[in-house]
Formats: C-alpha cells, structure tokens, sequence
C-alpha cells in the first residue's frame, strides 16, 4: 500500500455506500466541516458519517473500532462513536472503511465548558471506566494506533519517542523556555515505568477527539488510536483541555500516582509543543502550565 495520502471525494463515497449498503444510496453526502489529517469524514444524510483512512497506516483502526467499541461501549459513562457497517476497498478507493452514527455535539475547549470541576470529574470518569474494563486480548501498540500506550523511553516511533520530541523542541529555541521543556521530557523518561497490567487507553483523549452539549462533555470520538498499555497516555486532556483546578480535581479523582503523571505530561508535550510559527500567547500559557 501507498504512503501516499488519499482523498477521498463525496462522488466516491456515494458510489461505494450505492454499491456496498444500497439502502443508504439516496442519503446525501456533504464533507464535514473541519476535515481530518489522517481520515476524511463526509455525513451521510443527517444521522450518519462514513470515516475514511488517507493513509495506508491507520488502516488497522477501521477494523479495530469496529471489533471493539461494542464491546467498551457498555461500560462508558459518556457516548461513544456506534459502528453500523464496515465497507470494503472498492471503486478505486484501496482501505476499509466505516459508517458510524452520527454524535452531536461541538469539539470540546477550554472557554467552551460550562463547568470546569463537572469536565473535570466527567473526563476522569470515563477514564476510570475504560482503564477499568477487561482488556484480555485487547491491541497492543503498534504502527497502526501510533504507539500509543508505550513507555515514555520506548523506541517504538511514537510521538513521545525521543528524537522527535527533541527535533520539536529545538525547533522552539529563543521561542520558549527549552531547558525548562527538556526537564518535563527529562523527567518522564526518569520515572518508573507502567508496572501493573496494562489497561485500555483511548490514545488521544485531546479537545479535538471530545464532544460537549450545551456546555458538559458529551462524547469521546475518534478510538483508532486505542490500545492497551500504559495509562499515561491517556492524561493528555489534563493540560489540553482543564484548566490548573480542573486538573487538580482530575488527578484527585483517578488517584494518579506521581510516576504516571510525569509520564503523562511528556505525552501532554506531544500534544502541546506548537511549530515555532505557531508560538501564540495561548501556546505559551499551555507550556507554561505544563512546566509548572
């Protein structure tokens, strides 16, 4: 398969709902508003949405979503996507591809929540209910769900991997304070590693992957980076999304012990390190809480 990135067209994907679901053919389909990098995402008349790889790495999640979100679905105290059909290369088009329902709700942010302590007890429940469920034969990291539950020191190609976290860092130096985001990394690595069984994690619990209604966390979208693994990873939304209280109360609720929050905060590094063009007053505040 081609490294190539694929896109996907409206014409396309009604000529393969046509010829693989045909009861669906007369629904529109309309690209959602804010496109994906490493899926494309059309609705599909006004409840539904087909969710389409561009690249031939993430084709692993379509199969994982699908055999897996039913079974931790049960157990989520917030909505989570709902798989109703699994289509096939076709028509040109060469990956998997899915039809999921459709969740309302608007992508989470900081100034959008109503509540920060509700956010905050809402995010650290549904942590708590995934890291909690059986995860007997569960996926492990890999190439396909970008390492995602790896130790901070693992040389798997991760983003908390070491070379590319340095490569971002320097890229910000007389931006922002680099030692001080050298130690954060520093410290990660130096913490002890994930001792217990590994757990489900979603992988990327940021803004973009959480859904709010008027206000509160609704949702979780977007599980292809799910794995089982180190539960660190999945304490990104602490620096992403809560503000310092909010975090506070979050840590409380889940318990999180000193080592695994070190670890967390080089994956909320990942996740908060801008390109150097990118180095706005926001930016700053983010890595500045992050330092502490």
């Amino acid at each position: 398969m081609s490294d190539e990135p694929i896109e996907p067209t409206p014409e396309l994907v009604h000529t393969l709902i046509a010829g693989q679901f045909p009861e669906w053919s007369r629904l529109p389909v309309r690209p959602v508003g804010k496109p994906g990098v490493d899926n494309k995402t059309f609705r599909l008349g006004e409840d539904k949405l087909v969710r389409m790889p561009r690249f031939s790495r993430w084709v692993g999640q379509v199969r994982r979503e699908q055999r897996w979100l039913p079974v931790l679905a049960p157990h989520l105290p917030l909505a989570v996507p709902v798989p109703l059909a699994q289509g096939e290369p076709g028509d040109g088009y060469p990956f998997p591809w899915s039809v999921y329902a459709w969740l309302t709700g608007e992508n989470a942010s900081r100034a959008a929540l109503a509540d920060h302590e509700q956010a905050a007890t809402d995010l650290a429940g549904f942590l708590g209910a995934l890291w909690s469920i059986d995860a007997t034969d569960g996926p492990p990291p890999e190439w396909s769900n970008g390492f995602r539950g790896v130790g901070v020191g693992d040389e798997s190609d991760s983003a908390v991997v070491a070379w590319r976290i340095e490569k971002r860092i320097a890229a910000l130096a007389g931006l922002v304070d680099t030692d001080a985001l050298r130690a954060v990394y520093a410290d990660a690595v130096a913490a002890p590693v994930w001792a217990k069984s590994p757990v489900w994690v979603h992988g990327d619990p940021a803004p973009g992957n959480l859904l709010i209604r008027d206000g509160r966390l609704s949702a979780v979208i977007d599980f292809g980076t799910l794995a089982v693994g180190d539960p660190a990873v999945d304490l990104i939304g602490a620096w992403t999304l809560l503000d310092p209280h909010g975090r506070d109360l979050f840590r409380a609720a889940l318990d999180i012990d000193d080592a695994t929050w070190a670890r967390g905060r080089a994956w909320a590094l990942s996740a908060l390190l801008p390109a150097p063009d990118a180095v706005d007053d926001d930016a700053r505040r983010n890595l500045a809480e992050l330092i502490g």
